[in-house]
């Protein structure tokens, strides 16, 4: 595949690129994961093959609407408990190659699943990147599906997609579908995925008043939505054989357009609505079949609120794409667009996709989050939120544990005291080497105690009330900033090692080990 690419900087930080891309042929099946939440079997739908979640995620319950649907893929939901988990994810983990990037998609049909009469609002959380709250409650009152679609670089093997309650959740937070699709490199690929992710506001096929184009049209099966009934006179432009642009556009969205004379602009409110405060990937698509004005010259102005986005662009029937990496929008938009000097046509436009930039959230050092991982694995009946990135975001971290600040996100103090725990505790915690605070008290752990003498910097271990067996790891009597270790009521055996009894400002309790001996004077 050959491409020319024309660059200009307008306006510190703004980068702008046309690009013509030779036609390739892409015929292939969707590559990635459909997954119906809470569904019991696999099935078919329009051609594509849908799975249900269980290999996915293991918390959560399976639940049936009783409100009749139009599309299977609704028929069912899994909710995740409310009640004493704020902010708490849950996640599904999907397995990925963590070079390439991912279209994300979630969709949500409430159902009274719930029994309230509105859904419920929460968090959904992409690795460690938040990236929105949902709120379906608009478009369930008027019997819509809400969905919400965003590009994602994974920070590890698995991508985990979550939810999470939040203050405004008033009852279980629920999912309907979710979809994963692995994208080609060349689409979105001027954004830097691993230091941004890229979430849709608004993906639009103007002049057009038709169903939404979706797969097998788009070969990632993004959504492009009906832009221009009721405002705009549509007009229906005959067959296009447009190159292959770059994002790669299904062909079907330059048979339609909108266009003005030469001596008017022509004015959309898009992006629709009020938007966040925040930096947007905007792209535009335009192809001219020269239908309206044959053997002309057809060269558009662009601007957004006002601000010069594009000057003296050439539209052709070979098809184009200009688009923004980082453009700042606010509230209301308007994206005019006129004709400009010397033109012999009016302005046109086919389509465009409008995405906010979103920060990644960054990621746990991935030592942390294998030992993290070899640890649920080593426990029985973990916390349910055990998923997902244990330290990222910040307010949604796993059970039990904080995690320091900076650059290297680690994994600092532990705490799982009377949490129901059985199982061992994995060897892998000596990978976790900020750690500072140890509490497995009161729980029914058995096995040995772990090799510590990597944590360097531990402080407190209370391992009081379980039923670990074997000996106390003389290691232990070298850690210098040991204050506290609480060893009572165990199954341990031997002799308590003499440098850690001995050891100066150390609290140490070992009773109630019926096979355990005193150290040596």
């Amino acid at each position: 595949m050959s491409f020319s690419l024309v660059c200009m900087k307008v306006l510190a930080c703004l980068l702008f690129a046309l690009s013509f891309l030779t036609y390739v042929s892409l015929a292939q099946p969707l590559r990635g994961f459909l997954i119906d939440c809470g569904a019991a079997v696999k099935y078919s739908y329009n051609g594509l093959e849908w799975q249900p979640d269980t290999a996915y995620i293991s918390t959560g319950i399976s639940r049936t609407i009783t409100e009749q649907v139009l599309v299977p893929t609704l028929a069912t939901v899994r909710t995740f408990p409310v009640k004493n988990n704020l902010f708490k994810k849950f996640c599904y983990e999907i397995p990925v190659d963590r070079t390439r990037k991912y279209l994300v998609r979630t969709s949500y049909y409430y159902g009274r699943v719930n029994g309230n009469v509105n859904p419920p609002v929460f968090d959904q959380i992409v690795d460690g990147t938040f990236w929105s709250v949902v709120n379906t409650t608009d478009d369930y009152i008027t019997g819509n599906t809400s969905y919400y679609e965003g590009v994602f670089l994974p920070t590890g093997k698995n991508l985990s997609v979550c939810l999470a309650s939040n203050t405004y959740t008033d009852s279980d937070p629920f999912i309907s579908a979710l979809e994963v699709v692995l994208l080609m490199d060349q689409l979105y690929n001027s954004t830097d995925f691993k230091s941004y992710s890229l979430s849709l506001v608004a993906r639009h096929k103007f002049g057009y008043d038709g169903p939404h184009i979706e797969y097998p049209d788009d070969l990632f099966n993004r959504y492009w939505q009906p832009f221009g009934e009721n405002t705009f006179s549509p007009s229906s432009s005959g067959e296009l054989a447009v190159s292959g642009i770059w994002n790669l556009p299904p062909v079907k969205v330059f048979h339609s357009r909108l266009l003005t004379s030469t001596s008017e602009p022509l004015v959309l409110p898009w992006p629709p609505g009020l938007l966040q405060s925040a930096d947007y990937y905007i792209a535009l698509y335009f192809a001219d079949d020269q239908t309206s004005v044959p053997r002309s010259t057809r060269t558009v102005d662009i601007t957004i609120n006002g601000v010069t986005y594009f000057n003296n662009l050439s539209v052709t029937p070979a098809g184009l794409v200009v688009f923004a990496n980082q453009w700042p929008l606010s509230g209301v938009t308007n994206l005019t667009l006129t004709a400009a000097v010397g033109s012999s046509a009016g302005p046109i436009i086919n389509a465009g996709e409008a995405f906010r930039v979103l920060p990644s959230g960054g990621k746990t050092l991935p030592r942390d989050v294998i030992a993290m991982i070899d640890l649920r694995n080593s426990f029985k009946h973990p916390p349910a939120d055990w998923n997902g990135d244990p330290c990222l975001p910040s307010r949604y971290s796993w059970t039990g544990i904080t995690c320091t600040d900076g650059p290297r996100i680690r994994v600092a103090t532990l705490n799982l005291t009377s949490m129901g725990l059985s199982g061992s505790i994995s060897p892998s915690i000596f990978r976790m080497t900020a750690l500072t605070s140890i509490s497995l008290g009161n729980n029914s752990l058995s096995g040995t105690i772990p090799d510590l003498s990597s944590l360097i910097g531990l402080e407190i271990l209370h391992l009081e009330d379980n039923q670990l067996g074997g000996v106390i790891p003389a290691s232990l009597g070298t850690l210098t900033r040991l204050r506290e270790v609480f060893l009572q009521n165990n199954n341990l055996t031997g002799q308590v090692p003499s440098n850690l009894a001995g050891k100066a400002g150390l609290t140490l309790r070992y009773s109630g080990n019926p096979f355990l001996t005193p150290p040596q004077p």
